[in-house]
């Protein structure tokens, strides 16, 4: 369950029931409206505050679902013409992008080999990072779902994040047999 509180009182503002199991990640989205959240039974769930049930509840994952993001696009954004879009990352080695309005996936990012443990998109939305246990950072285009560029690190990827200007990518990776643990930033031109 997913309790949203208000700090000082002792009761919940809302209990969002649904998952079938541990819920791994929950985000509001940019204007404060819907919430997201994902988890271990394979689905990522769309939440309003003035609904009883999920308005979308996303079932193409095949594996447990790790983590979630926002585009930082659509209404309260810089980015208000453009649609607001949420990424899914799951042990199934994919990424999924979808379409919040209409509640369907807008791509299936495929390249990864082994589970997806962070996505983060560009400041301007137009491109997701994604990292992953197969030791690659990839950048995707939000337009099109199309791969643009790859980076081979040393070990699994477990988190990535864009600078503010969006002309670089931060990655962590660890091999632990190596006993290597790396921060890298990237270089990214368009």
């Amino acid at each position: 369950m997913i309790y949203v509180c208000k700090l000082g009182q002792e009761q919940p503002l809302r209990v969002m029931r649904g998952h079938e199991d541990e819920v791994n990640a929950i985000r509001w989205d940019p204007s404060g409206t819907l919430l997201a959240s994902c988890s271990d039974d394979f689905t990522a769930k769309i939440w309003n505050m003035q609904q009883e049930n999920c308005v979308h509840d996303f079932r193409e994952h095949t594996k447990e679902i790790y983590t979630i993001k926002w585009s930082p696009t659509g209404p309260g954004t810089r980015f208000s013409n453009r649609d607001v879009v949420l990424a899914s990352a799951s042990f199934d080695a994919t990424i999924k992008i979808w379409d919040v309005e209409r509640g369907v996936c807008k791509y299936s990012l495929t390249r990864h080999t082994d589970p997806v443990y962070s996505v983060a998109f560009s400041p301007d939305g137009e491109f997701i990072a994604s990292g992953s246990f197969d030791k690659h950072l990839h950048i995707w285009s939000v337009k099109d779902g199309q791969l643009v560029k790859t980076y081979n690190g040393k070990g699994s990827i477990f988190e990535v994040c864009w600078n503010s200007a969006g002309d670089k990518v931060a990655a962590c990776f660890s091999n632990s047999v190596t006993e290597e643990f790396q921060v890298c930033v990237l270089d990214f031109r368009r």
